[in-house]
């Protein structure tokens, strides 16, 4: 049986941050276990064709690593792999991430105060060639852990819809972010179902190769200029040898970002402006006024996540893309049925219908004090003091989750506070069990509710994935800036955790 100071569960974004934190801090005992085969998170499952981030990659990398060589404004999803895959090794933790390594349940144990965290091989995606069966956990392998970190994501167990006969399709079926490459959909008719941050890459990507794409739109997004170009050989130059350049560069973009946040959130004066842009951006763009309606939104501006794209709407435009506004309702046999009775032939179907977001699935295998899990825990919603630390659970952190992420700019960015407050308060712990005061939580949880009450996210009049529809609070975002959630983090004294006991008189 193993036993370390911290368990980091998960190895993309956040677990990589995390570790890189804590080695920073002077702390090595340590461990990161992650269920696939490689490192990278989001940015190893999802490899559909046109998988780009739509943050600017300067922004979108961690400020101790900036990347002179990006290709371009926007970075595609195999060049954040590869990027994460450097840190790593830049970081020097390679030896402390273990692949193919699930996190089965944990548990805390408190006549020990530790943590103890059951072991399984994975069986998850993507199965690729890297490690060897020596890197999986053996058969009932525990880790003991004075304290856990939940780095395991918010975008990494695909949403599949419940649509009847789905199972009876005969053709290649596939999320999008399962992408089947063995699938030869050259010539093929494919069916996508959903209008969102992935399909908008998809769909375009799709209809270069395909011969007809259907495209099931239940909700229409706002969309807005992409814009961004390569970047020449002497740009990359120049960021590779004048490093202020790139730091000029990043604080431009972070500026950029933070002033995007009163448009997102719901400022009447800036999200007018912003729609506006979107829907001239439609009108340039899709000529047909029947389509054009079609692709316009009946909710405010901000409501939904707002996706950027300069060629989605011409490829729905085009005669190899057919738009059916309804939902997808019902699978017989190769045809799909929309809710408008609508029937549609498809050799192949590509569900773009998103993730587990507001029901994180590891919620179910984390039991805190008195057995209770996460998931009970947050039956109502997601909570945290902090976004990170979560009462009735001592010693443990959950990265990216409750409120810690972002509309308007790049969530590494709140990533890098996270993990700086955890290494922090691990550095004032002094062997003491971290127990937040179930006070300060909901404290925490009513500042977010008062501050998301007036925002778009709540008010806009659209079903989005960052409200938990059991409670209708606003779970998955913070609803402030990136500077906010600095400054709100810096606060943070101490006082959000419990008095030690006082020891026993003898």
């Amino acid at each position: 049986m193993t036993r370390v100071e911290v368990a980091i569960v998960g190895a993309g974004i956040a677990g990589i941050g995390m570790a890189s934190a804590l080695r920073r801090a002077g702390r090595d005992d340590f461990v990161v276990l992650e269920r696939a085969a490689s490192v990278g998170g989001t940015w190893r499952d999802n490899t559909y064709p046109g998988v780009a981030c739509d943050v600017p990659s300067h922004l979108y990398g961690f400020a101790a690593h900036p990347n002179p060589s990006w290709s371009g404004t926007y970075a595609r999803g195999a060049e954040i792999h590869a990027y994460l895959d450097h840190v790593v090794d830049a970081e020097g933790i390679r030896d402390r991430v273990r692949l193919r390594t699930a996190m089965q349940r944990a548990e805390w144990d408190a006549e020990h105060e530790v943590w103890r965290i059951h072991l399984g091989t994975a069986v998850s995606w993507p199965e690729t060639p890297e490690g060897s069966d020596t890197d999986a956990a053996p058969a009932g392998e525990v880790i003991l852990a004075d304290a856990l970190v939940l780095a395991c994501g918010r975008l990494t167990e695909p949403s599949i819809p419940r649509i009847a006969g789905l199972e009876t399709f005969p053709g290649p079926l596939f999320h999008s972010a399962r992408w089947d490459h063995s699938a030869d959909l050259a010539g093929a008719r494919v069916g996508v179902v959903g209008t969102g941050a992935s399909a908008i890459q998809i769909v375009p990507a799709l209809a270069r190769t395909a011969a007809h794409v259907t495209l099931l739109q239940r909700t229409p997004a706002w969309i807005v200029p992409r814009g961004g170009d390569d970047y020449s050989d002497a740009e990359r130059a120049r960021f590779a040898t004048t490093p202020q350049a790139l730091e000029s560069l990043r604080a431009d973009l972070y500026a950029e970002g933070e002033a995007r946040f009163a448009s997102r959130a719901g400022d009447a004066a800036a999200a007018t402006e912003a729609e506006a842009v979107a829907r001239a951006h439609l009108e340039r763009q899709v000529r047909d006024p029947a389509l054009r309606a079609a692709l316009t939104p009946d909710y405010a501006f901000g409501c939904k996540r707002v996706l950027l794209s300069d060629e989605f709407y011409p490829a729905v435009a085009s005669d190899a893309v057919t738009l059916v506004p309804e939902a997808l309702t019902a699978v017989e046999g190769s045809t799909l049925v929309a809710a408008d009775g609508s029937r549609h032939e498809v050799d192949a179907l590509v569900l773009a219908t998103g993730f587990a977001s507001t029901r994180q699935p590891y919620a179910e295998l984390v039991a805190g004090e008195r057995g209770r899990t996460l998931a009970e825990h947050w039956s109502g919603g997601m909570t945290a003091f902090a976004s990170t630390v979560v009462a009735g659970f001592p010693n443990l952190f959950v990265l990216n989750g409750p409120n810690a992420s972002l509309g308007h700019s790049s969530s590494v960015l709140m990533i890098e506070e996270q993990a700086a407050y955890v290494a922090r308060v691990l550095d004032t712990r002094a062997g003491r069990v971290l127990r937040v005061d179930p006070d300060a939580e909901r404290a925490y949880t009513d500042e977010i509710a008062r501050a998301a009450a007036s925002t778009r996210w709540i008010t806009g009049g659209c079903r989005n994935w960052y409200v938990d529809d059991r409670s209708g609070r606003l779970t998955l975002l913070w609803p402030g800036t990136v500077d906010a959630f600095r400054d709100r983090l810096a606060r943070a004294d101490g006082s959000e955790f419990l008095p030690a006991p006082a020891p026993l008189a003898h």
